[in-house]
């Protein structure tokens, strides 16, 4: 008789986890969760358009990153690309983009798609670029809600921008760390406390984290930007449009009209 084997779910629990392990951990569940990521969202995100969130918002029409048309010949790095969606878009309106990403495996899925956009394999705690190699910096929901120390990665786009380079990051809204994870009805009552930073983690049998994400308030990552070496422009609060109706893990139609899910916050290096 061959024995069931149990595959082991991962508990949930919140405690702390610093840089080595939340990155660790992040690599690897990218790395194995790529694929089913692009199934589920590729659709939602196109092959080379440029989406700050579940809400789909687009930089073609919010122009964040300034107009479309001045984007031509400026040298931009988005951080957590993923499959390169957003640089390839960049690369349409003339932008010599480069796509920076923590997961192998979600690079190969930018490989797949194609495109002549560089692909780089860093963390983002570490830029492997020289001071002053871009005009531009960017990521929709990579790499900032998943460090330990976004300080550390603020000043690191910092140093590799060139003075008067924008950085625009969007990051699960603040606000959604009190209330459940859930689209439903469920996920409108409070439940949690909003001042807990605690990170939240999925760990092993072995308690080895193999997911981790980190709670900032909003006023949290105001300050980040600040110790970052920059200046916040606008903070950006997408409502959920009519068109949209997808459900994407917690976001929802039913919340979104209720309860912000993204922030995105444009900062300027002086």
């Amino acid at each position: 008789m061959t024995p069931e084997i149990h595959e082991y779910e991962p508990e949930a629990t919140r405690r702390a986890s610093g840089d080595a392990e939340s990155s660790r951990a992040s690599r690897g569940w990218w790395d194995r969760n790529a694929d089913e990521y692009q199934t589920e969202h590729g659709a939602f995100l196109g092959d080379d358009r440029f989406v700050w969130g579940p809400e789909g918002l687009d930089e073609a029409e919010a122009a964040l990153l300034g107009p479309a048309s001045g984007l031509k010949g400026r040298d931009v790095l988005e951080i957590g690309a993923g499959a390169a969606q957003c640089s390839r878009w960049l690369a349409a309106q003339g932008a010599r983009p480069v796509a920076l990403d923590l997961s192998h495996r979600q690079l190969q899925h930018a490989l797949r798609i194609g495109g002549d956009v560089p692909l780089v394999e860093a963390d983002a705690g570490a830029l492997p670029f020289a001071d002053a190699s871009f005009d531009l910096a960017c990521s929709a929901y990579g790499a900032v809600p998943f460090v330990a120390d976004p300080v550390k990665v603020m000043r690191e786009v910092r140093r590799v921008l060139r003075p008067g380079g924008r950085w625009v990051f969007s990051v699960t809204h603040p606000i959604r760390w009190a209330f459940p994870d859930e689209p439903g009805p469920e996920g409108l009552s409070v439940a949690a406390s909003y001042f807990d930073r605690t990170p939240y983690v999925e760990q092993d049998e072995a308690g080895r984290a193999v997911y981790v994400e980190h709670h900032r308030t909003l006023g949290d990552r105001v300050r980040d930007v600040v110790a970052g070496g920059f200046r916040l422009v606008d903070l950006v609060e997408p409502e959920w449009p009519a068109w949209n109706t997808q459900e994407w893990g917690g976001w929802s139609p039913l919340r979104g009209h209720l309860i912000p899910g993204t922030a995105i916050f444009v900062c300027e290096r002086d």
